[in-house]
């Protein structure tokens, strides 16, 4: 008479732990570094939020640094009240990329992770990153940014197509795990051997409070080097890995928008040149030759449709974006040639 079919973890159990072919999962010993790096008291409330966002993960890192950015004051304020964290100051150059610089050189973990410091993280962001290290050729692991808006919703004429202007995932990027150039630099990690074989972030790019223009792409020029000689080794997007962005109301204007537009350029025209321009523009290309041009036709149907002032106001971002950041990378790659080319010898 027949029974039951057993179940293939039944089988497993009568035949004891020696038949059992289970491999613990690598990110499971781990361990993590959590750096966040700040440099105003003005952002104390979305520094604490990203902070006990640290402190609510399912998986804990081993060791959470905070660097403070060439401000004593704002230092001494974190070590008093975050006694059991890392504190420490930024001993590179003013900016973005030194304070990050100053967190690798402190972390003890496999993995270094990057937190902005107006950024709060779901409960499983820190999970699922270090998830994806299962694979020993991934050496870098980036997530989903979504928009915090500080009005509360995203301004109406400005396109999904162009969230990174705030700093956030946009349209065009993978809706699911996929292999990508760089990881957004809100939310990234990358294991701590990454710097070990390409170095640090270069300090002439990245975030400056004392620089006009937000420029930025600090982090795409580290992956282009960290990948260039290792064609095996990859970076991954993790849209499960998702944090929440800050964006106060002075990132939700067209001045911001050009501005940044403009910035983006002028920081891929400087990535150009450190690195190969095929590579530093890669995704730009696809970006503008088939996300720009989806969300064109897009905007227009919207347009034919149903008319209104939003779908025109979104056609003009992108049309003025992509004009806006040409311009910036072409002033860009002029200031490049022009610093690059020597001087003439003054005659004796």
């Amino acid at each position: 008479m027949g029974g039951m079919a057993e179940s293939a973890s039944q089988i497993a159990a009568q035949r004891g732990p020696a038949h059992l072919n289970l491999r613990e999962p690598a990110h499971l010993n781990l361990k993590a570094s959590v750096v966040i790096c700040a440099y105003t008291e003005e952002r104390w409330p979305q520094i604490g939020n990203a902070i006990d966002s640290i402190t609510q993960q399912t998986v804990r890192p081993s060791q959470v640094i905070v660097v403070a950015d060439h401000n004593p004051a704002l230092r001494e304020r974190l070590e008093d009240e975050y006694p059991d964290l890392d504190v420490i100051p930024n001993e590179f150059a003013r900016g973005l990329s030194g304070a990050r610089n100053s967190g690798v050189e402190r972390a003890g973990g496999d993995v270094v992770v990057f937190l902005d410091d107006d950024a709060r993280a779901e409960p499983d962001w820190l999970e699922n990153l270090l998830a994806g290290y299962d694979d020993d050729s991934v050496l870098g692991v980036g997530g989903m940014v979504l928009a915090d808006w500080a009005t509360g919703r995203r301004p109406r004429w400005l396109p999904e197509e162009f969230l990174w202007v705030v700093g956030c995932s946009y349209r065009g990027l993978p809706e699911t795990k996929a292999e990508v150039r760089n990881p957004l630099g809100a939310n990234m990690s990358f294991r701590r051997s990454a710097f070990d074989r390409a170095g640090l972030f270069d300090s002439s790019i990245g975030r400056n409070d004392t620089l006009a223009r937000p420029v930025g792409d600090e982090e795409t020029e580290f992956s282009i080097r960290l990948l260039a000689p290792a064609p095996q080794c990859r970076i991954i997007y993790e849209p499960l890995a998702v944090v929440h962005h800050h964006v106060d109301r002075s990132r939700e204007s067209w001045w911001y928008f050009l501005d940044r537009c403009y910035a983006e350029g002028m920081s891929k025209a400087r990535v150009a040149r450190l690195t190969v321009t095929s590579a530093a523009l890669s995704a730009e290309r696809y970006y503008v030759t088939h996300t720009i041009m989806r969300g064109t036709r897009r905007e227009l149907g919207v347009l034919i449709r149903l008319g209104g002032i939003d779908a025109l106001g979104r056609l003009a971002a992108m049309g003025l974006g992509v004009l806006w950041a040409t311009a910036g990378y072409l002033k860009g790659t002029a200031a490049q040639i022009r610093f690059a080319r020597p001087r003439k010898r003054e005659p004796e």
